[in-house]
């Protein structure tokens, strides 16, 4: 009997998360503001890491059609081409061109006081690979990036 139920709350910690095969979701904050800045230039995700959360959170007072932003994730080699890519894309689509595979995640475009989260999984990232992240609103990614780092 002791085993029968010793069995059953392995099988239940297991399929609850618990201590075998629990994912770790990271969680990050970052903001943007009415002066086109990011408050961060670096973001690190640690490697055991297996899916990561960015909340990007407007703390300015503009509205999202004056002064929007979005938070976006490519290979550094990518992100000159998804930027130049955004500025034809509408703001409906976030400044993101439709289906473009070399957009890892990205938040909608938010406008003062407002929030938006991204949750994705790492298996898409690999260590020793460049990554940033930047804002697609046009003309914004000159300020508005920085360093992503995994592992």
């Amino acid at each position: 009997m002791r085993v029968v139920r010793s069995l059953a709350i392995v099988s239940l910690l297991a399929i609850s998360g618990g201590a075998f095969g629990a994912d770790k979701v990271c969680k990050l904050d970052i903001a943007g503001s009415d002066a086109k800045q990011f408050d961060k230039k670096e973001i690190s995700v640690a490697a055991d890491c297996t899916s990561v959360a960015v909340t990007l959170t407007h703390s300015g007072k503009l509205p999202a059609q004056a002064m929007g932003h979005n938070w976006v994730l490519s290979k550094t080699a990518d992100m000159q081409g998804v930027v130049n890519d955004g500025m034809g894309a509408p703001f409906a689509a976030n400044h993101i061109k439709a289906g473009d595979p070399r957009v890892i995640a990205h938040t909608k475009i938010v406008g003062g006081g407002q929030s938006d989260t991204v949750t994705f999984a790492t298996s898409a990232l690999k260590q020793g690979e460049a990554y940033s992240f930047f804002c697609t609103f046009p003309g914004h990614s000159a300020l508005m990036k920085g360093v992503f780092k995994f592992g």
